[in-house]
């Protein structure tokens, strides 16, 4: 399976979130297949009939539904069957760098190390791991700060020594294709201080010591894109995180995170998401918890 067939998704979790934790109810249920870097736990309440995705692995769901996803594997779903009008969908989004290999190798971590490493294909956690869990999981939205974080460690830790998980997808991710070397980083640290501002071909070719050239060469072998599409993506993933969490107009938002005019946004954002700046804060409306 070869992600550039798939969207990037860069989803609103800042380099300073430890955990994203989003709690919808929805009448639908529609997301096309995308990857990201970080870690995605999904528990559906009331989704029988959905038609799960991820990497080579396609299935309907049931009643009740845990997945963890890992980073870069495609992974989507689809309404197909489902006639329920109430699905309850928690997300929860981590970087895959949050805990370092020096934790990751403590004996009580290395339960959730092996389930990490087992994520690579996308798992899925048996029924009565799902029930068992549902409670905690519709309930974290409303913890706070060290109880939140502890909360979601002792459901990682839960999940991880749980009986009867079911590895997904037969396709996993080559890691080495995602990792930034000494160069991407340049470029990935320069957009990111200085992406609301105007910045040309010239700026960050020369931030990244190459000629325009040569940087439009490299940054389409590393993401797949053209420079202006790899920096539309930044500055939409971070419209996307102020949609959700500002009360700014979608308009100072579109200028606060680079775009000159209002329509160039809405064109843009509708290409990356896939629906308005306006539908897509509609559809996250429900509680949202970053920490």
């Amino acid at each position: 399976m070869d992600n550039q067939k798939f969207h990037r998704e860069i989803p609103p979790l800042s380099k300073d979130d430890s955990f994203l934790v989003f709690d919808r109810h929805k009448d639908t249920f529609e997301f096309p297949i995308h990857y990201h870097p970080e870690y995605e736990i999904n528990f559906i309440l009331g989704g029988k009939g959905v038609k799960r995705i991820v990497g080579d692995h396609i299935e309907e769901i049931d009643d009740i539904e845990l997945v963890l996803v890992g980073p870069n594997l495609p992974h989507g779903w689809e309404l197909f069957k489902c006639k329920n009008k109430d699905i309850n969908e928690i997300t929860i989004q981590f970087h895959n760098d949050l805990f370092d290999d020096s934790l990751l190798e403590r004996r009580i971590m290395r339960p959730i190390k092996d389930m990490f490493n087992r994520s690579n294909h996308g798992i899925l956690f048996s029924k009565k791991t799902s029930n068992e869990l549902a409670e905690r999981f519709r309930r974290i939205s409303k913890l706070d700060g060290m109880d939140y974080f502890l909360e979601i460690m002792s459901i990682l830790h839960d999940m991880a020594n749980s009986r009867n998980q079911r590895l997904l997808s037969n396709y996993t991710v080559d890691s080495d294709v995602f990792e930034d070397d000494d160069k991407m980083k340049l470029v990935y640290e320069y957009i990111q201080r200085n992406f609301s501002e105007k910045i040309t071909l010239d700026d960050v070719s020369s931030a990244a010591s190459m000629s325009p050239v040569s940087f439009n060469r490299f940054i389409k072998k590393r993401t797949n894109k053209t420079f202006v599409n790899y920096l539309n993506d930044i500055r939409v993933g971070y419209a996307a995180r102020w949609l959700i969490e500002k009360d700014l107009s979608i308009s100072e938002i579109a200028y606060k995170s680079g775009f000159n005019n209002i329509a160039n946004f809405n064109r843009i954002f509708k290409s990356i998401k896939k629906t308005t700046p306006s539908q897509y804060r509609d559809e996250f409306q429900g509680m949202k918890r970053f920490l």
